[in-house]
């Protein structure tokens, strides 16, 4: 699951809304959304953010916020490292083989280590 996934999941819970009936309100499948929801699609479209930032009646920050979500959303991520120092390919590396690995209390550590986006 994405970060946006999890918000839109959270936010479709509160109101008691089931997938289906989001998906139908929003003009797109059920499929699409929840994949959307899994971290098994790309991220969003900013067209999309707006559309159910709209359904949730979510405005300024929390608008803001949910495209920061988006943008830092994708499940596919790939990291340049060309022209860096070789530590640089290294640690990127290492953190793709052990990203998996990793408990929930690690990934904290390691989002502090390198601090807000």
């Amino acid at each position: 699951m994405t970060p946006f996934g999890q918000r839109m999941r959270e936010l479709r819970e509160q109101h008691g809304l089931a997938l289906k009936d989001m998906a139908a309100a929003l003009h797109i499948s059920s499929a699409y959304l929840s994949a959307l929801e899994h971290g098994r699609k790309g991220t969003p479209s900013p067209m999309l953010v707006r559309q159910i930032c709209g359904y949730f009646g979510i405005i300024w920050d929390e608008a803001e916020e949910m495209e920061r979500l988006a943008q830092m959303s994708d499940p596919r991520v790939v990291v340049d490292t060309s022209g860096l120092h070789p530590k640089a390919t290294l640690a990127a590396n290492r953190l793709a083989q052990r990203i998996g690995q990793m408990d929930e209390a690690a990934l904290d550590r390691l989002l502090a280590l390198i601090g807000p986006a």
